[in-house]
């Protein structure tokens, strides 16, 4: 296992890039813990890929160094780093059978025998494939095989870092629970420094002890899923986690009071004069439709999802959600929206804004 350090890190695409837009991954500087779990969020073209391929080695970055245990490993092989990768699409030898596949990294490292063929049988048992391991992998359907490609990443259980690149992709939805699942249990038994790339919150969520999510080539916030559920740093974490995402309403914003439209709004903490683009974050969770005082929306649908409803309204001509309990009635007259000041976020160009203790 190893603690990844991301030194004064960035990469573009082609030569002399002449300004942050040039680049592709912006610059980083940031220390992952050693032995934690930690998941890659963000859509596609955000620089997911390109950051765990420049930690595997497989791409050398444009300007900063990757250190493992403090040890500069910038220009190291793959081989040399010591890691695991696993890719979208399965990598697998189609003339060798599921065990030989599986034990190919052991054999390669002069394991001994014994200890591969139980090693193997253990992992072949978590990818579910114990009863296929003399079968040829060729024939096998593109599942089977990317179970295979995540058994041989898992099967070294003395690699610095295991990363892994959307490797859900092709696994069908139940057995992506499960394979989720045996990560995290193999995460917790052994250790392994983790990352895992990923476009999908439900993966990440379940998976990461941290989850990075990355927006336009650069890194906008590091944290729990309850961090990033209850203070998105940037109005893209905001939308998103959850489902559905954080409201963003363009509002003025002074002291303690935040006016949308001429309403006024109490907020917990008080700010100074804020320029630029000003906008109020509020989740979905903690908007509230009422008959009484409050803001007025025009509701457009509501959904309801089972363990809950989602209210489509319309606020002063910007969309706004509302969840609401699943036993919650919603009445004709029912046509202002009140928030939980508590969890009243503020945000300038997109940044959240700490403000001042009330």
């Amino acid at each position: 296992m190893a603690k990844i350090t991301l030194d004064n890190l960035a990469h573009a695409y082609y030569p002399n890039p002449k300004s942050e837009d040039d680049f592709a991954l912006k610059e980083l500087n940031h220390d992952w813990a050693d032995g934690e779990a930690y998941a890659l969020l963000g859509s596609s073209g955000c620089g997911k890929s390109t950051l765990l391929n420049i930690i595997s080695g497989l791409l050398h970055p444009s300007q900063g160094r990757i250190l493992f245990d403090d040890h500069d490993v910038t220009h190291a092989t793959t081989a040399d780093r010591n890691i695991a990768q696993v890719f979208q699409f399965p990598v697998v030898y189609d003339t060798m059978t599921v065990r030989d596949n599986l034990a190919f990294p052991l054999k390669n490292r002069g394991a001994d025998p014994s200890y591969i063929k139980q090693r193997v049988q253990q992992i072949g048992q978590m990818i579910g494939m114990e009863a296929m391991l003399d079968k040829r992998a060729r024939g096998l359907t593109a599942d089977a095989k990317q179970k295979i490609s995540l058994g041989r990443g898992m099967v070294r259980e003395d690699v610095n870092a295991l990363l892994f690149d959307e490797p859900l992709t092709v696994i069908d939805p139940h057995m992506k629970w499960e394979l989720r699942t045996q990560l995290k249990s193999l995460h917790h038994e052994f250790g392994h420094t983790m990352i895992y790339v990923t476009h999908d919150q439900t993966e990440a969520l379940t998976f990461a002890d941290k989850v990075v999510v990355m927006y336009d080539g650069r890194v906008v916030q590091i944290g729990t899923p309850q961090e990033l559920f209850e203070r998105p740093e940037h109005t893209f974490v905001g939308y998103f986690i959850g489902s559905p995402g954080m409201n963003v309403i363009p509002a003025e914003v002074s002291g303690n009071l935040a006016n949308v439209h001429g309403a006024s709004l109490t907020l917990p903490r008080g700010y100074a004069s804020l320029t630029g683009k000003v906008e109020i974050g509020v989740r979905p969770e903690f908007v509230m439709l009422t008959a009484g005082e409050g803001l007025p929306v025009t509701v457009r649908r509501v959904e309801d999802v089972g363990r809950h409803k989602i209210v489509r309204a319309a606020l002063f001509g910007n969309d706004i959600n509302v969840v609401a309990g699943e036993g919650q009635e919603i009445s004709p007259d029912m046509t202002r929206i009140s928030f939980d000041p508590a969890h009243v976020n503020v945000y300038v160009d997109d940044w959240l804004t700490q403000g001042e203790a009330a």
